[in-house]
């Protein structure tokens, strides 16, 4: 017991001090994205009033392949609704995460297609991870919605509809916040048919790490496709530090600390080839995360934003 206690109070004090302030700052070129016709604009921030109905989160990582198959879908689809209905407005916001391939010349492929009002790149000098990503372009946005969706295309893009019904089915917004995120609990029976033991134990284990200490109520945190409300984007966001694969748990753990409500809706998934999640091994830095995030809370060595300011 004495043992335990020591243990558990080493894990305590590692998870505290070693607790990094995320560095927010914005490297120059960060500031800006280019037009259709190579001139540089400043991005908005997501502090200043909404100007368009729905703002697209790309986050994407050597993805000069896989992001193509999406970027085309997600067009059609935002495109065709625009021309059916002339009030909805739009934006994409690739943000490239210090991608070593031609992510960035692809993605300006886009801008200069459809124009800079509603294909945006968004290139970080360094790689921060996929949820510094999605931060980074989060606070660049200009939508009164705004959906995080993979640059891989693994779930149909068509399902925003679906995770707006989520949105549509909260009664009871405080304040006009709420999220819904898309989930892939519903072929989580097949999913376990097709892995080892091994991995499936793994899965398991990360759930109940999740529902243990961060996140309960939701039983797909990992999705990434989720549909935030600006202002529970903006009560989130700046509070997030985890940037790399256990941030969609702090995410939704920051919005149920500020008893935001949260739907979770099923969406079609597939899996693509060309994953950057290393099976096992990320799996097991996920879990760490996880534990770390409720201690760090707890111990004071982060906290919410708005306890932040109100001291």
């Amino acid at each position: 017991m004495i043992l335990a206690l020591i243990v558990l109070l080493l894990v305590v004090v590692i998870a505290h001090v070693s607790a990094q302030v995320v560095d927010e700052t914005r490297h120059e070129k960060e500031k800006h994205y280019l037009t259709a016709k190579g001139k540089k604009e400043s991005f908005p921030s997501l502090m200043d009033p909404p100007s368009l109905e729905l703002s697209v989160v790309v986050p994407s990582y050597n993805e000069e392949l896989r992001m193509p198959v999406m970027m085309d879908e997600a067009m059609e689809y935002l495109e065709k609704r625009q021309n059916e209905n002339p009030l909805f407005t739009y934006e994409v916001i690739v943000v490239d995460d210090g991608s070593k391939d031609k992510t960035t010349e692809v993605a300006m492929k886009y801008t200069k297609k459809y124009g800079a009002q509603k294909v945006r790149v968004l290139t970080l000098v360094k790689n921060r991870g996929k949820g510094g990503a999605v931060k980074m372009g989060a606070l660049s946005c200009r939508g009164k919605l705004i959906l995080m969706a993979d640059a891989d295309g693994a779930t149909k893009f068509a399902d925003i509809e679906k995770v707006e019904e989520g949105l549509q089915s909260i009664s009871e917004k405080p304040d006009n916040m709420a999220i819904s995120c898309g989930s892939r609990a519903h072929l989580e029976e097949e999913s376990v048919a097709q892995r080892s033991m091994f991995r499936t134990f793994l899965m398991y284990g990360f759930h109940f790490l999740v529902w243990f200490f961060c996140v309960r109520g939701i039983k797909d945190t990992q999705c990434g496709f989720k549909l935030f409300t600006r202002e529970a984007a903006l009560k989130t966001f700046p509070s997030l530090h985890v940037e790399r694969w256990a941030f969609d748990v702090e995410l939704l753990y920051i919005a149920q600390c500020f008893d935001i409500p949260i739907s979770e809706v099923a969406v079609n998934w597939t899996e693509i080839e060309g994953s950057k999640l290393v099976p096992v091994w990320s799996w097991l830095q996920m879990g760490r995360d996880l534990v770390f995030i409720r201690l760090r809370y707890f111990t004071g060595a982060w906290r919410l934003e708005s306890e932040r300011k109100t001291q």
